[in-house]
This record gives C-alpha cells, sequence and structure tokens, in this order.
C-alpha cells in the first residue's frame, strides 16, 4: 500500500500445477480446435465430415454440456452445400413454371422433368464409377443438368403434341415423335458428351480439379439421353389418357346432371 513493497508469500501461495498456454474462446465459451489435412485419395471433405459425425454421434460421443461445430473450409462447406439445395430446387421450380405457361398445362411439365431424376442417377453413378467425390465442381455440374437434361424431353413431348394435334392417333404419335427427333436428340447428346471430356479428363494441374464436374454432366447425359427415349413417352401416354379419361367422365357426369 502506499507504493510499498509486499512480499508475495503475504498476498498468494504458490502452487504447482498445469494450465493450457492460451485460452481461446468462441461464443463466449471455452473451445478447443482440431485441425487435419485431407489425404489425396480421400473421400474428400464430405466424406471426412460424415466419418466425423458419425464418430460423434458413437464412440466419440461429447459429454454433456460440450458441443462440436466444423469451422473454416468445412463451415464453407457446409453453407455452399446448403446455397446449392437452394439453387438447384429454385431452379427446378423456375423450369416447371416456364413449362406450365409454355404448354398450358399443369401435368405435361411434371412429365418433362421426369428425366430430372433419371439425370441425377446417372450423375451420382459416374462419379462413384470414377470415384469421384460430391464437391463444389460436382453440385455445379448437377446444376447444369437441370437446363441441358429437359432438352430431350421438350423435343419429344413437343413433336409428340403436334402429331396428335394434326389427328394421328395416341400411340402412333409418340412412336413417330420418337423417330423424328431420334436423331437431334443423339446429335446434340454427342456434342455436349465430347464437349465434357476435356473437363472430365484434366489435361492439367489447373483443371483437375474440375474433373468431377464433367464426369457428372457426361453421366447426366447418358443416362438421361438413353432413358428419355423410353421412359418420358410412355409417362406423358400415359398422362395423356388420364386426362382424356378424366375430360370425358366429368362430360359424362355434367350430363347427367343438366338430365
Amino acid at each position: 500500500m502506499n507504493g510499498r513493497l509486499v512480499r508475495l508469500a503475504e498476498a498468494a501461495r504458490q502452487v504447482r500445477g498445469r494450465s493450457p498456454a492460451t485460452v481461446d474462446r468462441s461464443d463466449r465459451a471455452r473451445s478447443i480446435r482440431m485441425s487435419a489435412d485431407i489425404a489425396p485419395n480421400g473421400p474428400g471433405l464430405g466424406g471426412v465430415m460424415s466419418d466425423f459425425r458419425a464418430l460423434l454421434a458413437g464412440e466419440l460421443a461429447p459429454p454433456p454440456g460440450i458441443t462440436c461445430r466444423f469451422e473454416g473450409m468445412a463451415e464453407s462447406f457446409e453453407e455452399m452445400v446448403v446455397n446449392m439445395m437452394i439453387a438447384a430446387a429454385l431452379g427446378t421450380f423456375f423450369i416447371y413454371l416456364v413449362l406450365a405457361s409454355l404448354y398450358e398445362s399443369f401435368v405435361t411439365p411434371l412429365t418433362i422433368m421426369l428425366v430430372l431424376p433419371l439425370a441425377a442417377c446417372g450423375a451420382f453413378y459416374a462419379l462413384w464409377l470414377t470415384g469421384k467425390s460430391l464437391d463444389v465442381f460436382s453440385m455445379i455440374g448437377l446444376i447444369l443438368l437441370l437446363g441441358i437434361a429437359t432438352k430431350n424431353s421438350i423435343l419429344l413431348v413437343d413433336r409428340t403434341r403436334q402429331h396428335m394435334l394434326a389427328g394421328m392417333a395416341e400411340a402412333e404419335a409418340v412412336v413417330q415423335a420418337g423417330r423424328d427427333r431420334l436423331r437431334p436428340i443423339l446429335m446434340t447428346s454427342f456434342a455436349l458428351v465430347a464437349g465434357m471430356i476435356p473437363v472430365a479428363v484434366g489435361l492439367n494441374e489447373a483443371s483437375a480439379q474440375r474433373t468431377s464436374m464433367g464426369v457428372a454432366v457426361i453421366g447426366g447425359i447418358v443416362s438421361s439421353t438413353l432413358l428419355t427415349l423410353f421412359v418420358v413417352p410412355a409417362a406423358y401416354a400415359g398422362l395423356e389418357r388420364f386426362r382424356l379419361g378424366s375430360l370425358a367422365a366429368a362430360r359424362r357426369f355434367g350430363g347427367i346432371d343438366r338430365q
């Protein structure tokens, strides 16, 4: 007091122990950050995050009062996945709106957009077959498939409608539309696949990280092209038959009510 020196033993007691060199805090709570590098030939960041979540939910479950979360690149990856899903949902919704306004129907766009899950299945299978991971570039490729895959369905459905409006029977119109549009569909699909081959191969270090996008697009184009020629015409014929049957039933009930 009053600027006089005081012995340390009179104010404190010396105790030997251990303490961290630094105390990190996050949101006003103590935190410990763990970091690691990802193996070059491993499952990728998404696979590592899935495995880490499984460990935290199982044998490495934290005690009560302790929570875990991802930061850095892992946190950015989570945000990117959410944003990509929102972009895919909005893209699908806007495609449906455009097709509904184009064909003046809420049912016909469903047959055209039936090719989207077929393209996604082909993209995922191609990624699995080549050992690629679902990263940001492959997600971009999946969003590209939303517009690329529907063009084959539009060609088939539009030509089928033209034949039916000309007085052709339903089954005959579907078969004739497939014959008329087979060459344009194959030509555009082959051109798209050929254009994506350099991206999928990755000839240098700069383009090697984008190979998953090319693989996803090629797989989606191949599967959608092969399945569109059979699935979409059959679905359109079934929905058209259902629509005509519903209209006929409504007319019959309307006639009974008037009587």
